[in-house]
């Protein structure tokens, strides 16, 4: 059966389809946070400080990440999706086993810029295969389902950091052929490594649907998309800025809450590991479906600005919480705020993306995505984790004034975040209102 009568892949195809790009993003986050539970190990071992852990956990991933989106991002709007994400996997993956064998910081930084280079690939191909495999009123839930991955993964590498930090104050160090003597934070970036090269092959089973909607199978110059984007830039700056300030909240964050818990409440980190990494796979999952969930139905009542009105729900959700949860007198209320804290901060991640998809004509959707991902990555990833080790660093001067670092670089983020996409409202649904303009046009 399929979804409907206009020829879209099968549900049980489709789905599959989304099955199998959320494991690959799961995989994708597992490389990409495992380091925010390895900050202890790996400051010890590079004799680093908090500023340079920062630039490997966001902007030395997050620069060629967004230098390579967008050149990516126009392959899969013209060539084989399951083919460049099969690709990306096997690049990132040999990046992190790479992270696994760095001796020194400068390997390490390399080494990072790879995994970001990789993973470039991923969510572009991902968006326009999901976009072309579901109709307009189930795309949200669809890619929603899909960005699950982020908090699957991120739970996953939270909970695997607790269990390599106490396999290590146990077990110590490993002798590996080949490689030698191996620590154990570098085993898992090996283990890692090894897992998504077996995983890439798993892409052969996900079926290519038939490009469709405005511009379906048409490759257009890049001037041409530059001129469309031009032509919608004030939905374009707002959505795409406004879901950024939520990105840098949520990236900054999640870098240093585990060393928050540490820090602050005296936690050791397999606990932080164990609780941290639950809340986030749990009510991260729950945050981001629900989103897609709430978008598709007031799509469905009517609502041409229902993914940006999410962003906006979300950013008002979440502002108390990050204000409150950083001054918690213990451990436990703190966890107990950060729950519906990390609710909020991930139901836009399914939301936002759909959102391009529903501005732009198909052979524009993968370019268009690539340009998100680099405002956000670059902005989110790249600087949001940096933001705080520097105020910590700089502006107070000691590792224990980290929870008033978290609390300023999240309220002031969420804060602009929700002003954005405030005023994103209003230009998106005339967007909305241009794609179909343009569509008749070429009809």
């Amino acid at each position: 059966m399929s979804n409907n009568n206009n020829g879209y892949p099968t549900s049980l195809s489709a789905w599959t389809t989304v099955f199998l790009l959320m494991l690959a993003y799961v995989l994708s986050f597992v490389d990409r946070q495992i380091l925010s539970l390895l900050v202890g190990p790996i400051r010890a071992d590079l004799d680093i400080s908090d500023t340079q852990m920062s630039l490997l956990m966001g902007f030395s991933f997050a620069l060629f990440y967004t230098i390579c989106g967008i050149p990516l991002g126009r392959l899969a709007d013209t060539r084989s999706r399951r083919g460049l994400i099969a690709w990306g996997i096997l690049v990132w993956s040999a990046a992190t086993a790479a992270c696994g064998m760095a001796k020194s910081y400068m390997h390490f930084l390399f080494a990072r810029v790879g995994v970001g280079a990789g993973e470039a690939a991923l969510s572009p191909a991902a968006y326009s295969l999901i976009a072309d495999s579901f109709p307009p009123e189930r795309r949200a839930s669809a890619i929603s389902v899909y960005s699950m991955g982020i908090y699957l993964g991120s739970g996953m590498a939270l909970l695997l950091g607790g269990l390599v930090v106490k396999f290590a104050s146990t077990q110590g160090n490993t002798i590996l052929p080949l490689i030698g003597e191996t620590r154990p934070w570098q085993l898992i970036f090996l283990v890692l490594g090894l897992a998504g090269v077996f995983f890439s092959l798993l892409m052969l089973a996900v079926r290519e649907p038939v490009r469709r909607g405005a511009g379906a199978g048409v490759a257009v110059p890049f001037s041409q998309v530059g001129r469309y984007l031009m032509a919608n830039r004030k939905t374009v700056l707002l959505h795409n800025f406004g879901f950024a300030f939520l990105s840098f909240a949520g990236y900054g964050s999640a870098a240093w809450i585990p060393e928050l818990f540490r820090r602050t409440y005296g936690w050791d980190m397999p606990t932080v590991g164990l609780v941290y990494g639950s809340i986030v796979a749990v009510f991260g999952c729950l945050g981001i479906v629900f989103g897609g969930r709430l978008a598709d139905v007031m799509a469905k009542r009517g609502k041409t600005d229902a993914n940006m009105r999410v962003g906006l729900y979300s950013a008002i959700g979440a502002l108390p919480l990050v204000l409150l949860f950083p001054l918690m007198p213990s451990a436990v209320w703190a966890a107990i705020l950060l729950a519906p804290a990390v609710f909020f901060l991930s139901m836009p991640f399914g939301v936002a993306p759909a959102a391009i998809q529903e501005i732009m004509p198909n052979a524009m959707r993968g370019q268009a995505s690539a340009v998100y991902l680099f405002v956000i990555t670059l902005f989110g990833l790249g600087v949001g984790p940096t933001a705080v080790a520097l105020v910590t660093d700089y502006v107070f001067g000691y590792d224990e004034a980290l929870r008033y670092s978290l609390l300023i670089i999240t309220t002031v983020a969420v804060l602009a975040a929700g002003v954005l996409l405030w005023l994103g409202l209003k230009p998106y649904r005339q967007s909305v209102e241009h794609l179909q303009q343009w569509a008749a046009e070429r009809a």
